[in-house]
């Protein structure tokens, strides 16, 4: 994981109003969400990984399933999580397509490190929705 330092962490707005924003812009709500938190995510590659900028936010009025909610965004962050390909096989053959197309395997890294270049690619991400919601 890596945060990125930004002026969204601690804006406050509705959460409707930053759907309007953002979904536009590639993002969708993290499957991760309850009815208090959550994050907006967008997918930097899933080149054999998977990169992430996060957008983290939390309910400060209503909850997030109900209209009207207003939320306070966290500093957002990038995550990497490396899966294993099609190449690395485990011990039990459970077939091809069921292991080309597992979605709920464990990651072989869950915080996977982060080159330079996502973290440029973040960072750019990161100011492009600034200039959008704070401006």
């Amino acid at each position: 994981m890596k945060v990125i330092e930004s002026e969204l962490n601690g804006q406050v707005l509705p959460l409707i109003e930053l759907e309007n924003i953002l979904k536009p812009m590639g993002y969708a709500i993290g499957g991760n969400w309850d009815y208090d938190h959550g994050s907006f995510d967008y997918k930097i590659d899933d080149e054999g990984s998977y990169v992430f900028l996060r957008l983290p936010f939390e309910a400060v009025e209503g909850e997030l399933d109900r209209d009207g909610c207003v939320v306070r965004l966290g500093e957002p962050f990038l995550l990497h999580h490396k899966y294993r390909t099609d190449n690395e096989q485990t011990d039990v053959d459970i077939g091809s397509l069921s292991a080309s197309v597992n979605q709920f395997q464990t990651p072989l890294e869950k915080d996977a490190e982060m080159s330079d270049e996502f973290v440029d690619i973040g960072k750019d991400y990161v100011q492009k929705v600034e200039q959008a919601v704070l401006h």
